[in-house]
């Protein structure tokens, strides 16, 4: 027995009665609607071009404006990221790399139980969304308006830790070394330490 089905076809459609509109050719626009558009173009002519010698002059970038990453300090010098990898997974560019590790009273990086121990992010990969900046709990991570990363092979592209961790200011001592005193790391992520207590100091 054959399972072979004819197709249904309607009786009903008669393609002569189907509405249509028919396309009419106008013509080329009329004089004036040509001068308009003319007009458009010899006005921009005159506007202040928005374009620089670049490299010789380098325009200032906007005040959010999306360039290389930097890993943040606490005012006393620990490190503000703890390793939790939430950047890594919120980029949409499989960018980022984190390996985690524990704090120690004789190592500690940070103030919370743990640390990035290992942070990469390929910028041969990195698209600039900044959604790692929105993803970060302690505001590890931040952009800076730093824009020219070309360079001459791939490799050094692939930003490590020390590359991207933001020097040291004034009142920080270079970790490890030990929490401010009689504080934790709420303390810390309130915004409550001022600055490296001399007994912070590694000696």
């Amino acid at each position: 027995m054959s399972d072979y089905i004819e197709p249904r076809v309607s009786k009903d459609v008669d393609v002569n009665k189907v509405e249509y509109s028919p396309v009419v050719n106008e013509g080329p626009a009329t004089l004036a609607a040509q001068a308009k558009g003319f007009w458009l173009t010899f006005r921009t002519m005159f506007k202040k071009t928005l374009a620089v010698e670049y490299p010789e002059v380098k325009a200032p970038t906007q005040e959010r404006f999306h360039g290389r990453h930097q890993l943040n300090r606490h005012p006393d010098g620990l490190e503000k990221c703890i390793g939790c990898e939430l950047c890594a997974w919120a980029c949409p560019a499989d960018a980022i790399y984190v390996e985690g590790a524990d704090n120690t009273e004789e190592n500690r990086m940070s103030p919370g139980e743990r640390y990035g121990q290992v942070y990469q992010i390929n910028y041969l990969r990195c698209v600039f969304c900044g959604l790692c900046i929105e993803a970060c709990p302690t505001r590890a991570l931040t952009m800076t308006n730093e824009y020219e990363l070309a360079d001459n092979s791939r490799s050094s592209l692939i930003f490590e830790k020390e590359d991207l961790l933001a020097p040291l200011r004034a009142g920080m001592l270079m970790p490890p070394h030990p929490m401010y005193p009689e504080a934790d790391h709420h303390t810390y992520y309130r915004g409550e330490v001022p600055e490296a207590h001399p007994s912070q100091e590694v000696k």
